[in-house]
């Protein structure tokens, strides 16, 4: 088992010169198991998050406004099951702020404690920002 998890961790589906990147992984926080992968499209970053089960969660999506827009503006639209108010709505919207990308967001993180939503968060965002799917401190900031 552990032999197949190693190799699923990061996959590669190509088809000529287009590679798709798939990161998955398994981390444990205050004794609960939460499943996270991460598909890197041009442009757009898919994200599932997972708590105790592989349920795919509520469907968030989220995208840069306009540069006529506000700075670090972002819109956020909730495609399926939960609403805009909702935890995923909020990591979404910092995910396109960290990346700069169209984020979509799978999530199945309940709403308690919220200290396993927020640790889920920065796990996340540490394995973006060693994957190089971030953008640089400068740019991040100014914007």
């Amino acid at each position: 088992m552990e032999a197949l998890n190693s190799a699923l961790s990061s996959a590669h589906i190509s088809k000529g010169d287009d590679v798709v990147p798939i990161t998955c992984f398994t981390e444990a926080v205050n004794d609960v198991t939460v499943h996270f992968q991460i598909i890197r499209l041009p442009r757009q970053i898919y994200v599932w998050i997972g708590c105790n089960s592989a349920k795919f969660g509520n469907l968030y999506a989220a995208a840069p406004t306009s540069t006529t827009s506000p700075k670090n503006g972002v819109n956020v639209s909730c495609v399926l099951g939960g609403t805009s108010d909702n935890t995923g709505s909020g990591i979404v919207r910092r995910l396109v702020l960290k990346t700069g990308h169209h984020v979509i967001l799978a999530s199945n993180i309940p709403k308690n404690p919220p200290l396993l939503e927020a640790a889920a968060e920065k796990i996340l965002m540490q394995k973006l920002i060693n994957l190089g799917y971030t953008k640089p401190k400068s740019e991040a900031s100014s914007s």
